[in-house]
């Protein structure tokens, strides 16, 4: 069974060529052959946000696979090095070293892809901004990281501003919410999101009648269910992640309290789903990127499953995405110089798996989108609203 699934995987491969424009002019099906270039996966691969970080890796390696079939980048075949960050700041600064040490070794380190969350990607940017290689993020929003002057960041998916504008019109106008309880748990990212998300309640007639601030990875709620109960809202909204967000549905669930509740992207995992208990069903999440399946490409899903062994889950899309844009930045650039590929992803237009990218001078999208989901019969179903 393994010897067939590599058959198809070279089958399909070879057929997303054409859709992702993996290959330059000459190179379909040629080897490369001029050395290695490094992109380092800096993301959770163990511990209790390991999934997530999967995803990511998942879809680097897919896009990275498609590459190397095809003359890799320049000619250069593409090393994908997974780096561990273990969701913890202080691990992902510690495991810099490596990277620095594979620049004095000379080797040629073309990127960093990650991290996954905000905390990690603000902790370790103050040395990646001195380093020559580019900072892609498949996922962190914390808004600040495109305020801070960086030269070699970009990211693919929109900042916290942008989704809790839409998070809060979404309540407002689709909910048809006015009193919003607002949780977020007390990452910077929870932080940010969930105050960015209050102010745009407010310009929109809305308040929040309660915020509450709960621990990464909390499990249990029986404090915070009397407090919620106490203020009765119409909606709830929670800025977190997919580690507290199944037992938070589940508690509210429980006590009774049936309202519409929209979870943030940190979310948008199937652990959302397959934690809740069954509570999960009609509970709203917002995202960054569609589901796989949303795609309707049988064939990316298709060689996705090929390389990894596994489906893809929601966020192996922006993996996939955030290769996409950096392959894209080499080849317009002709380099593997990290200033000239800044330079070239500021100023083109980039096809990619979810649509045409461009980019802002501090790195963000020009026109980022958020996507959102509810949970229909245990899976993530887009609202058309």
């Amino acid at each position: 069974m393994r010897k067939q699934n590599g058959i198809l995987g070279a089958l399909v491969v070879t057929l997303l060529v054409a859709l992702v424009g993996c290959g330059g002019g000459g190179t379909q099906g040629r080897a490369p052959t001029r050395g290695e270039v490094l992109v380092f996966v800096a993301v959770p691969l163990s511990g209790f946000q390991a999934n997530g970080g999967q995803t990511v890796l998942g879809g680097v390696r897919l896009a990275a696979a498609e590459l190397n079939r095809n003359g890799g980048l320049l000619g250069y075949e593409v090393v994908v090095r997974p780096l561990d960050d273990e969701s913890d700041s202080d691990v992902a600064l510690a495991q810099v070293a490596e990277i620095e040490a594979a620049l004095a070794q000379g080797q040629q380190v073309l990127a960093v892809i990650g991290h996954l969350n905000s905390g990690q990607t603000l902790a370790a940017m103050e040395h990646y901004q001195n380093l020559p290689l580019i900072v892609i993020t498949p996922t962190a929003s914390e808004q600040s990281l495109t305020e801070r002057g960086y030269t070699n960041f970009f990211r693919v998916n929109a900042n916290d501003a942008v989704q809790a504008a839409v998070d809060a019109r979404f309540l407002v106008e689709y909910l048809e919410a006015r009193c919003v309880a607002v949780l977020h748990n007390d990452t910077e990212y929870g932080r940010g999101l969930a105050a960015s998300l209050v102010e745009e309640l407010q310009a929109r007639g809305a308040q929040a009648v309660v915020q509450l601030e709960v621990e990464e990875g909390q499990a249990h709620y029986e404090v915070e269910m009397p407090q919620i109960q106490a203020v009765n809202p119409d909606a709830i909204f929670y800025a977190g992640y997919e580690i507290e967000a199944p037992y938070l549905r589940a508690a509210l669930v429980r006590a009774g309290l049936d309202v519409p509740f929209l979870a943030s992207d940190g979310a948008f995992l199937a652990a959302t789903i397959d934690e809740s208990d069954g509570a999960a069903e009609g509970m709203y999440v917002s995202a960054f990127a569609p589901s796989p399946r949303a795609l309707n490409n049988a064939i990316w899903f298709e060689a996705y499953q090929a390389v990894e062994y596994r489906n893809p889950d929601t966020y192996s899309v922006n993996g996939y995405v955030a290769m996409q844009v950096l392959a894209a930045g080499v080849r317009q650039a002709n380099s593997l110089e990290a200033d000239r590929i800044a330079t070239a992803l500021r100023g083109m237009a980039i096809p990619t798996l979810l649509s045409e990218l461009t980019y802002e001078a501090d790195g963000d999208l020009r026109n980022p989108q958020i996507w959102i989901y509810q949970v229909q019969e245990q899976e993530f179903r887009q609202v058309d609203w």
